[in-house]
């Protein structure tokens, strides 16, 4: 039976990731703790809602502050990957662990960028119906010009190839119904892009917009290379489109090169060829780089394919601040 049309107030799950988050998580702790209490004392969600820290192999004391919140409010819970595995993988992690307990999640950053008090709208959006919300940024006039660019960019790229519908400007902030992470469960990919993979899950969906603020405190531990490898697992991890353009590309290629050909034996019977190594070297390093490329490009399918053929456990959680619930199935 669905919640909605109970007397009973759905159980809320905020799930959230850490990496060496510690100059941050003394701060953030109480904002969310404020809200939770917040949404439970205004008949939202019930009790029983949880803020579930996910420490992400962090070499600070992160999960030594998240142990400690655990021991002062039933409201804080915990759980500690046994090596860090990536933000993708941290709130993957999350998810599945609360999907046992709750009814709905919110997952978002530990930094205070995120508004924090938008969850009170994703919350009556999930009364409205819908299954999945996704909290979008309404601007992006505080990034640099050059982040501001690029994302921008990537999100039109990825909605020409990307193979699926992304939602524009929307990171990992959202809410997702217990049934939608059921189904989600099916999904076992290894290289992972929730923003990506989620929309594939279906269910009714809505956006709520909101400004994205300055972090709180600490550093990010998000540089430039690991939104270009997010970018490119996005791509790579969502669609086959890369390897089509190759294809396109070769036989553009090939046209070219039997005009070329047919241009070379016509001018060596006119007895028009002029030896030279310019024109060599340019077609040498042309086709020489755009070979390179198309392999490399393969080779990034190929290296994909033979991790997730290894099926190995996309994270491994090493330690909780609680005990374990176990499922018993009926036979």
């Amino acid at each position: 039976m669905d919640i909605r049309n109970s007397d009973k107030k759905p159980i809320l799950y905020v799930i959230i990731p850490c990496y060496n988050e510690e100059q941050v998580l003394p701060i953030s702790s109480k904002l969310f703790l404020e809200k939770i209490n917040s949404l439970v004392s205004s008949g939202k969600v019930g009790d029983d809602s949880r803020i579930m820290f996910v420490n992400d192999g962090s070499k600070d004391a992160t999960w030594n502050l998240i142990k400690e919140y655990a021991k002062e409010d039933e409201h804080f819970t915990g759980i500690s990957l046994s090596r860090n595995r990536g933000h993708q993988n941290a709130v993957l992690a999350g998810l599945m662990e609360a999907m046992d307990y709750c009814d709905i999640t919110i997952s978002i950053d530990c930094d205070g960028q995120d508004d924090i008090n938008a969850m009170d709208e994703m919350i009556e959006k999930y009364y409205q119906g819908y299954e999945v919300v996704y909290e979008v940024r309404s601007n992006r006039e505080k990034d640099t010009f050059f982040k501001r660019f690029s994302a921008e960019s990537y999100y039109r790229m990825l909605d020409k190839i990307g193979g699926v519908e992304i939602v524009y400007n929307h990171a990992d902030y959202r809410l997702i119904s217990k049934k939608v992470l059921k189904e989600f469960a099916n999904f076992h990919e290894v290289n992972l892009f929730l923003r990506g993979l989620i929309p594939l899950v279906g269910f009714p969906s809505t956006s709520v917009f909101y400004e994205r603020h300055e972090r709180i405190a600490g550093e990010s531990h998000y540089p430039l290379s690991k939104m270009l490898t997010l970018a490119f697992d996005g791509i790579t991890s969502l669609s086959i489109k890369p390897i089509r353009l190759i294809i396109c590309f070769g036989s553009l290629v090939t046209f070219m090169s039997f005009i070329g050909i047919i241009w070379a034996v016509i001018g060596f019977f006119n007895g028009s060829t002029v030896a030279g190594w310019a024109s060599i070297i340019c077609l040498i390093c042309f086709f020489g780089g755009a070979n390179i490329l198309a392999l490399g490009i393969i080779g990034e399918y190929v290296g994909k394919s033979y991790i997730e053929i290894k099926a190995r456990p996309r994270y491994i959680i090493s330690e909780r601040t609680y005990e374990k619930k176990v499922s018993v199935e009926k036979e």
